[in-house]
């Protein structure tokens, strides 16, 4: 069990899940770039979270709900939870502005607040749903046991970056071109400045005849 002073944010799992350098950057260095993405998606939030809960339909709808888990190491804010008045289980809504992705990158967040309200309401959480702007569809989610493990590895692993306070090397991908933090983490140019002097490396222990493990990997 975590103590509350140890916990960190259920929001840092989607981007660490989608590049630890960029949660890095973001979380141990306090790096922030708005791009068009990210002000839209600030914005998004903003409106759900200034909308008032309700009851609709026999569905009590609660925003803005705050959330932890002691056994995760997790505190943060859940968008929407939904509250059925004549019983059953609870179910989180995550909001978000763009497309359903092929990577589960925002469903990690999501199943991790389901993960906290369990153990905060002691309820079974079997699914929840990601509402995405750009189609204006609620995409559901079911917490299968395989998404469950990642999320409890994705927050292992977030634990372990933050304790050691380590910054990833960047590595660049398609992904990277969406990034925000992508002039400041710069993977293309770092990448290839870490390939040449691999090469370099290499080609001169080639030349001594003393084998590349004399200059590095």
């Amino acid at each position: 069990m975590f103590a509350e002073a140890d916990l960190l944010g259920i929001s840092g799992l989607q981007h660490l899940a989608f590049c630890e350098r960029q949660w890095a950057l973001m979380y141990l260095e306090a790096i922030w770039e708005e791009n068009r993405l990210t002000a839209e998606g600030r914005l998004l939030h903003e409106k759900v979270d200034s909308e008032d809960c309700e009851t609709r339909a026999g569905v009590r709808i609660v925003r803005s709900l705050p959330l932890r888990s002691l056994k995760l190491g997790l505190t943060g804010v859940a968008d929407v939870v939904e509250f059925p008045l004549e019983g059953g289980p609870p179910c989180p809504v995550e909001y978000k502005r763009g497309r359903p992705k092929s990577e589960p990158w925002d469903e990690v967040q999501l199943c991790a607040q389901a993960m906290c309200l369990e153990e905060m309401l002691r309820v079974d959480v079997p699914r929840g749903a990601i509402f995405y702007a750009a189609t204006r569809r609620r995409l559901p989610v079911d917490f299968s046991e395989d998404l469950r493990r990642h999320t409890e590895s994705l927050a292992a692993r977030m634990h372990a970056l933050f304790e050691a306070r380590l910054t990833p090397l960047p590595v660049w991908a398609p992904r990277c071109r969406n990034c925000s933090l992508v002039e400041v983490c710069r993977p293309k140019a770092l990448t290839e400045q870490a390939s040449a002097e691999m090469f370099l490396r290499r080609a001169l222990a080639a030349s001594l005849g003393g084998g590349a493990s004399n200059f590095g990997p």
